[in-house]
């Protein structure tokens, strides 16, 4: 089988434990080449440990992983050759300057694959000097230089580990575009975050974890399509019927009520024109209703989760 009818990631029964704590527990996950693949869930819920034990940057308990069909505990060299890797904190050296760090990781690589042009377009895309001394950077000008580590050399496969971290949002506008344009030459992107409207900005599957379990994985615009539109709607006067006349419309719901019963928020699945016509009977203050989307989808499994 080729390369590219191999998954990008395949594993299976993935379990890892840090003493009594398991990290891990039991995943199954594949990736697909040439797609944008996005992981959810709040720090803690396993998303770093699972992008390291695909690195075997940490050794898994038990189960299997294959990166492009190599196991990382047999091909390490190979496997770390197809990728590129933004991991979720940079510990570099303070003295170094951000060229020698990159030229650094470039000749650790097999071959050491010139990549000056790479290097230039990415720092001047970034907006960063690689004359700078690393002691001299911000939190955000050290996940720019992640970032460009992780992208300089056209790796066939990105794990990116929270890759907007620390940046303004005109600089995350620019790591997603990133990650768009290597999509568009072949590479299939990983990434991790919890910053879930990113994530649906250009994700093609999500994956949400929790507490070291996969818990929802989809095409994201079928999970999108699955879930119910959410309606607010503040009426100019009480009235005590509204309520069961709302909830006689098909495949509506009213979710909570205030105290002096004139605020709703309603889950409606599917058209909403009926919705429309039914509150067109009342006096309306205020009505807005959202589109479905990844927020939604995560806060059902984590609740009043705030990140």
């Amino acid at each position: 089988m080729s390369d590219q009818n191999l998954p990008a990631i395949y594993a299976k029964d993935l379990i890892k434990s840090y003493g009594s704590f398991r990290a891990l527990k039991g995943i199954d996950l594949q990736v697909h080449s040439g797609e944008i693949f996005g992981f959810l869930g709040p720090n803690g819920a396993g998303k770093t440990t699972a992008i390291r034990c695909m690195l075997d940057m940490i050794r898994r308990d038990s189960g299997a992983i294959e990166i492009f069909g190599k196991d990382p505990q047999i091909d390490s060299v190979a496997v770390r050759d197809l990728c590129g890797y933004l991991p979720g904190e940079l510990r570099l050296d303070e003295n170094a300057s951000v060229k020698s760090i990159l030229n650094y990781l470039r000749r650790l690589r097999q071959g050491g694959k010139d990549c000056s042009e790479n290097i230039l377009q990415l720092a001047s895309r970034l907006d960063l000097s690689l004359e700078s001394k690393i002691k001299n950077l911000s939190k955000g000008n050290k996940q720019k230089l992640g970032i460009i580590a992780a992208f300089m050399h056209n790796p066939k496969l990105l794990l990116l580990d929270e890759p907007t971290s620390g940046l303004d949002p005109l600089v995350q506008q620019t790591v997603l575009e990133l990650v768009k344009e290597a999509k568009q030459s072949g590479a299939t992107i990983f990434f991790s975050s919890h910053v879930l409207a990113e994530v649906q900005s250009v994700a093609d599957r999500v994956a949400i974890i929790k507490n070291g379990e996969i818990v929802e994985v989809g095409v994201t615009s079928s999970l999108l399509s699955k879930r119910s539109w959410r309606a607010k709607i503040k009426f100019g006067s009480d009235d005590s019927g509204r309520k069961a006349m709302i909830e006689a419309l098909k495949d509506t719901k009213v979710l909570k009520v205030s105290d002096d019963g004139r605020i709703y928020d309603i889950g409606i699945e599917g058209d909403v024109d009926s919705f429309i016509k039914c509150i067109a009977a009342f006096e309306v203050d205020y009505l807005e209703i959202n589109k479905p989307n990844l927020e939604e989808i995560f806060l059902s499994y984590y609740g009043d989760y705030n990140s």
